[in-house]
Formats: structure tokens, C-alpha cells, sequence
């Protein structure tokens, strides 16, 4: 996510990567065989029709705005008859009164993005109970039975971040602000770039700011942070959806909000891919992002439950969309979606979600 938060796992867990032949098409055909699924078969097993429900985690980010805005047009080109989603407001408790009155309405899909990596099993416990398949976005859960996790890799969110404010902050002080450390997402990134800075360059220190994905928060501690340590040197911002505009204002009350080039100039790394991140890069004043698939968490959210609610099952191995499915440590699979490092010099690509948002 930018998310509002989640997980991590370290690589060398994931267990059996097997390469397997890609699918001919995006259409109700599974990449792989139907046997070995780690667990993650569906509960389904009719048609794949029937209404499906979408639950968002918030709608405070311009990303999950993004993402809102690509859910009706995704589920349409996808044959997924998707009810209007369900925002729960940065309420992991809220989610799963959500997830319970989207069953209550005879849903036979579920397409969720959950807040609390461990909260979320409650919810997903009461879909099992109903024979209601759920895909995960962008969060996976602890636990609990899920048909798929649509995520990007946040473990090389943060090593992107890493090596690229080591290749252009030699020394020095550099700062992440992280997101919550209840989710998977947050400890992922956190744990990535803490763990690429100690083994690649040394040289750094990293000072770190748990925000919980809450821009008053990154603000108010990066203020006193910055009071602290005026020399600071680098910033990796774990959502910029949330994180962008108060960092941003919070450099400019301080005078330090210099222009890439200029002297003094704080190199800032971010997350998420969206228009505001790019127009920032193009100022100058921020110098790179991971682009999180916006439009791909959304489509191929629509494509795993439709599959998941005709039964469909799957595999680890390499999809047709460039992205690979893994088994995690809990036996959960999930597509790891392809997520770009977008700089001034390929800032302009049509191909990146965010230039396409109007």
C-alpha cells in the first residue's frame, strides 16, 4: 500500500518457486496446474458469478483514490459484477464489520485490502465459514484462507529505496519514515531498507519515524526529528500518498526544501506512484519513486476472484503479465506485481498508471 498497513517476509523463506508454462490469457484460464495450491484453493466452484464486494482500507491517499476510481472499470473488462465499495476508514475494526455486512448481502466474492495483516483473520474466518472466496490487495494476512494476494514486492520497495539514496548521499544522516509496523507492508519496507543500509553503506545512519500511514503523525515527528538533526541528508518515505505533501511542507517551514541541484538539496525517495509524486519529481523536489500498481492491483484483483469463484486454482510459478507467484511462508500465494523505479529520467513513461490519471 502506500497502504495503510501490513507485513514483511524475508526472501529466503519463501518456499518452492517452480517455473511453469505462462498463461495464453487473462480469461478463466489458471496459470498452472489446479493440484499443489499451498492452501489457497477457493471456496468457490460454480460459474464465477454472483456479486462481488470490495473493501478499501481508506480514502485519504490520492493511491487508494486511485485505485477506487479503477475498481468499476477493471471489474467491467473482467466480467466481475462488483458491488460499490465499501470504505473503512483507516478502521482495521471497521473492516471486519464491513467484510460481515457485505456476507450479510449474499456476496459470493470478496476482494479486500486489509488494514491489520493479523486483524483481517477475523474477517476472513467468516467468509470460509460461508463458502465466500476473498482476494487479498496489497496486504497479505498473517493468516486466515485467501485465494490470492495481489501485491507488489515491498521488500524491494525498500532496497530500491535504499541503494538509490546510497548511490547519491554518500554519508550521513537519512531518515524513514515508515508506515505502520502492525502491517506486513509497513515492516516489509522498513525492514528492507533498515537491512540494505546496514550491509551496503555504512556510512549512513538511518534515524527512523513509525507514522502508521498518518500524515499528521509523519509531519509532527519529522518536525521535531528535523529540530534534533538539521543535517539531514536523505528521506525514504514508505507511502507518499500519505507521506509526500507534509513532508514537503514540513522542509519548506524549515528552509530546507531545495531543489535537486541546488546546495544543501535533501534527496528524497518515496513509494506509491502517483500524479503528485510524479510532478514533484519533475520539480525537483523529490527524486524518485516505486510506482505501486494502482490499475494492476485493481484488475488483477477482479481477475484471481472471478477465477476464485469458478473454482479456479493456482500456483507458484511465472505469470503472462510479468509478475511471479510465490507461496509465502504461511502457504498463502501471491502475484507479485511489477513495480518500477520511476526517476527524472523516465518520469514522462506513458506506460507508468500515474500519467495516465487525470
Amino acid at each position: 500500500m502506500p497502504g495503510r498497513t501490513v507485513r514483511k517476509r524475508n526472501r529466503s523463506n519463501i518456499v518452492g518457486v517452480v517455473a511453469i508454462a505462462a498463461c495464453a490469457s487473462l480469461a478463466l484460464t489458471a496459470c498452472g496446474s489446479t493440484k499443489d495450491t499451498g492452501g489457497s484453493a477457493s471456496a468457490g466452484g460454480g460459474g464465477g458469478d454472483g456479486k462481488v464486494g470490495v473493501i478499501l482500507p481508506l480514502l485519504t491517499s490520492p493511491f487508494w483514490q486511485s485505485y477506487n476510481d479503477y475498481v468499476p472499470k477493471m471489474a467491467k473488462s473482467e466480467g466481475v459484477d462488483a458491488l460499490k465499495t465499501v470504505n473503512s476508514n483507516s478502521d482495521p475494526s471497521q473492516q471486519i464489520t464491513d467484510i460481515n455486512n457485505q456476507l450479510n448481502q449474499g456476496v459470493k466474492g470478496l476482494v479486500v485490502a486489509p488494514l491489520d495483516s493479523a486483524a483481517i483473520e477475523a474477517g476472513l474466518d467468516q467468509a470460509e465459514r460461508k463458502g465466500v472466496p476473498v482476494v487479498a490487495v496489497d496486504v497479505a494476512p498473517d493468516k486466515g484462507k485467501v485465494a490470492m494476494v495481489v501485491r507488489a514486492d515491498n521488500v524491494a520497495y525498500g532496497t530500491k529505496a535504499c541503494d538509490y539514496l546510497g548511490e547519491h548521499v554518500t554519508s550521513g544522516k537519512v531518515v524513514q519514515i515508515m508506515g505502520d509496523l502492525a502491517s506486513v507492508n509497513g515492516r516489509d519496507r522498513s525492514e528492507a531498507f533498515r537491512s540494505c543500509v546496514k550491509k551496503k553503506y555504512p556510512k549512513l545512519k538511518v534515524l527512523e519515524i513509525p507514522a502508521k500511514w498518518e500524515s499528521d503523525t509523519a509531519a509532527s515527528k519529522l518536525d521535531t526529528l528535523l529540530n534534533a538533526n538539521p543535517d539531514i541528508k536523505g528521506i525514504y518515505m514508505q507511502a507518499g500518498g500519505v507521506y509526500l505533501a507534509p513532508t514537503l511542507q514540513t522542509l519548506k517551514s524549515k528552509h530546507l526544501l531545495k531543489a535537486a541541484g541546488q546546495k544543501g538539496h535533501i534527496v528524497i525517495v518515496s513509494n506509491d506512484g502517483i500524479p503528485q509524486e510524479f510532478d514533484a519529481i519533475r520539480k525537483g523536489q523529490i527524486d524518485a519513486t516505486v510506482s505501486q500498481p494502482a490499475d494492476a492491483y485493481a484488475k488483477y484483483g477482479m481477475y484471481y476472484i472471478k477465477a476464485a469463484m469458478a473454482g479456479k486454482t493456482f500456483k507458484p510459478g511465472p505469470t503472462d503479465h510479468d509478475s511471479t507467484i510465490v507461496k509465502l511462508p504461511s502457504g498463502i500465494l501471491e502475484d507479485q506485481l511489477p513495480a518500477p523505479l520511476v526517476t527524472k529520467k523516465n518520469v514522462d513513461d506513458p506506460e507508468l498508471w500515474g500519467n495516465t490519471v487525470k
